[in-house]
């Protein structure tokens, strides 16, 4: 599979319902660590048990009514990356 065909696969514009980012995918291609389809899948499972997992607990809390400021908060605390806090902020 080519580069380009994993970066699709990888995009932001599948119908997720919203605004997506990749989570470093290109950066991941780019360093060599994404390189086939079983490598993205590695990939994605990662960030589904780490990002994900974090990422469905603060809207969980969210639904639950808990303070937004709050849970601004400690998204930030899960998201050691300045550019990925500032991604999210971006998306929402």
């Amino acid at each position: 599979m080519s580069l380009a065909a994993l970066l699709v696969l990888a995009d932001g514009r599948f119908p997720a319902g919203g605004h997506a980012h990749s989570g470093g995918a290109e950066a991941a291609c780019k360093a060599g660590r994404i390189h086939d389809a079983a490598t993205l899948a590695d990939f994605c499972r990662g960030r589904l048990h780490t990002a994900g997992l974090s990422a469905a607990a603060l809207a969980a809390a969210a639904a639950l009514g808990l303070d937004p400021v709050e849970l601004d908060d400690a998204a930030d605390a899960r998201t050691p990356s300045p550019a990925l806090r500032a991604a999210a902020r971006r998306l929402g």
